[in-house]
């Protein structure tokens, strides 16, 4: 893509920049390529050059998402459309007010514009215009989105416009926020104001956010899943939150990648939201997951937090010190067997993928789809000790959609609209755990990954359709009796644990949280659903 410098107030530019109200620039620089802004970002200081090419920068105090920090704009838009319980509402007054203040704070400095699509198919894209403080921000966005083709771009229309000024500081009282921090997104005018972080995560899932909103009205299902594609055209989704395996799992090299983190599922098929992948790299190896390990040695790739060893000049995926939650960010194209198209078929297996540090869950079993269902709003994953902060030994975490953050409307919207295409298509369901057998957390250990790669195998290709099945005593989800290549008692979760007691007990703690956390959601969903809940004993 040609690069255009855009300097304040010329003529190319009246239809970007000033539409919105920006004024004063020292500069505005547009569409910058992959290799621009990694010059630029090494001229301004902003990050380093590892040994391997890598840009590496940190994000100072914000190592993640600030969701305490992001509102919504409460207007005639969203009164009864927004699932209010779940997202923070801002008013049009403090939202105008902030608008201003972002205009006011941008004068005198050289901004970084990019036109980017989220979505890969074109009937449900959306076009997000993004300015940029920093140029390694416009590059990490530019890995994670979807570029348009060079015809595409004379006539590019923004459907929703992203500001990201990290030197911003927002005021509480003025603005009506809750710190120095703000996220402020306005659906109505398809507006995003991004300040106070230098977290590049948050410009990502603000495309997310808006493509979760406008969707479903159009009969498509956002998902925040990865999806994959076998060389049959089986398709198949992987949900799952932070440390179930949803990037590992999904990256395997006997199949296409369509995409590991977001995607839409159209009367068309599945296609990815993004470009790229936003991986994390605490421990990352060659051994464990080549096939992301190999794109931390290509040029280009963005290091997120990543420590990097100061007599070598390269990365220390074992250094936590930062955080645990380092990243790396780079185009689709680096995974060998990734899809060219981000699009394909129908999915005819849906894996949710639960990381449950109690030690009770099989480790696989298949649902039906009211079952399935049931799972989707619960969202249940486990938080271990140092995989973030002020997490000490475990904690149950219930993310109903396995993404609550990134949900505007309720989430009976998304959950019908997964039971509905996952019967219309005949979609097999899975559940997965990928957390401690033989005991909980401290106790037992973590589930073998050869037995999981091995177990999702027959459940992609279908074996696992033919084999003897249980009906698990806590949960009514039916788990295979015995599986090739799989040792027969990591299916028995109880037999795994030398304290059947113990087992008994931890049982128990599980299903009753799992029948606390639903109680929201019962009036929302019908009886076979509400069937589909494990029984307290």
């Amino acid at each position: 893509m040609t690069q255009t410098i855009v300097e304040t107030g010329t003529r190319s530019a009246q239809s970007g920049f000033e539409a919105i109200g920006l004024r004063n620039l020292a500069a505005l620089r547009w569409n910058d390529d992959e290799k621009t802004l990694f010059s630029l970002a090494l001229e301004r200081g902003e990050g380093v050059e590892t040994a391997t090419g890598n840009l590496a920068v940190e994000t100072g105090k914000h190592t993640g998402r600030s969701a305490t920090d992001k509102f919504i704009v409460r207007d005639s838009e969203t009164e009864n459309t927004v699932w209010w319980d779940n997202n923070q509402a801002m008013s049009e007054q403090h939202f105008d007010t902030l608008y201003e203040d972002f205009l006011s704070h941008a004068e005198g400095k050289q901004l970084f514009a990019q036109d980017l699509y989220g979505g890969a198919d074109p009937a449900y894209r959306i076009g997000a215009r993004i300015y940029l403080e920093f140029a390694w921000h416009a590059l990490f966005i530019r890995h994670l989105l979807r570029r348009p083709d060079l015809s595409d771009i004379p006539g590019f229309a923004p459907d929703m416009t992203i500001i990201n000024l990290p030197s911003f500081r927002a005021d509480p009282d003025r603005h009506g926020c809750r710190s120095e921090t703000v996220i402020a997104v306005n659906l109505k005018r398809g507006i995003v104001l991004i300040g106070g972080t230098e977290y590049a995560g948050e410009t990502k899932k603000s495309v997310f956010g808006a493509l979760n909103y406008f969707l479903p009205a159009k009969g498509v299902m956002p998902m925040h899943c990865s999806a994959n594609l076998g060389n049959d055209d089986n398709s198949a989704l992987f949900f799952g939150l932070s440390g179930t395996g949803k990037t590992t799992l999904s990256s395997d090299a006997s199949r296409t990648l369509i995409g590991d983190d977001e995607h839409g599922w159209s009367d068309n098929g599945i296609f990815n939201f993004e470009g790229g992948c936003y991986a994390k790299t605490i421990r990352l190896s060659e051994e464990a997951e080549p096939e992301i390990y190999s794109t931390t040695q290509r040029w280009g790739s963005v290091l997120e937090n990543v420590v990097i060893d100061p007599d070598t000049n390269l990365p220390d995926f074992d250094d936590g010190s930062l955080t645990e939650n380092a990243r790396v960010a780079y185009p689709m194209h680096y995974i060998p067997n990734a899809s060219e198209t981000g699009r394909a078929p129908h999915p005819t297996t849906v894996i949710m993928l639960t990381a449950d540090a109690s030690g009770v869950l099989p480790p696989i079993a298949r649902m039906t789809p009211a079952q399935a269902m049931y799972h989707f709003l619960s969202g249940y994953t486990a938080k271990v000790a140092g995989t973030e902060k002020g997490v000490a030994g475990t904690q149950a975490t219930f993310s109903t959609c396995f993404g609550a953050p990134f949900m505007p409307r309720h989430p009976s919207v998304y959950g019908n609209l997964l039971r509905d295409k996952i019967a219309q298509h005949g979609a097999t369901c899975w559940l997965v755990n990928t957390g401690w057998t033989g005991g909980a957390y401290g106790i037992g250990s973590r589930m073998p990954i050869g037995a999981t790669r091995t177990l999702l195998k027959g459940a992609l290709d279908g074996s696992l359709n033919d084999v003897a099945m249980r009906v698990d005593e806590n949960f009514g989800i039916e788990v295979p009796v015995s599986v090739p290549g799989v040792d027969d008692i990591l299916l028995r979760p109880r037999d795994t644990w030398a304290d059947k007691a113990a087992y008994d007990v931890a049982a128990r703690d599980l299903v009753s949280k799992f029948i606390a956390n639903f109680e929201k959601f019962e009036i929302h969903v019908d009886d076979n659903v509400r069937s589909a809940a494990p029984q307290a004993a």
